[in-house]
């Protein structure tokens, strides 16, 4: 499946897990549980966990962390797969 075919799909997709200040290092086992049961999951960072980075730099962090594959950043928002 490419690329554009999950952001098409991710669309629909609820966000289910949620970034705070506790960091992304606090999230990384609950989005690879999440991986595990689904094709596509959405992350929200909330502004507490940004502090001085970009949505795009947690996004990436928290792909190599979980080992994840980020498909896209929209926002405050990215969708792993």
């Amino acid at each position: 499946m490419t690329d554009q075919q999950l952001r098409k799909e991710a669309h629909d997709v609820d966000v289910t897990v949620w970034v705070g200040k506790a960091g992304v290092e606090a999230v990384v086992d609950e989005l690879a549980d999440q991986l595990d049961e689904r094709r596509l999951v959405k992350v929200k960072f909330l502004r507490a966990a940004r502090g001085g980075t970009t949505t795009d730099e947690l996004a990436d962090a928290l792909a190599a962390d979980a080992g994840a594959d980020l498909i896209e950043t929209r926002g405050n928002t990215a969708v792993f797969h």
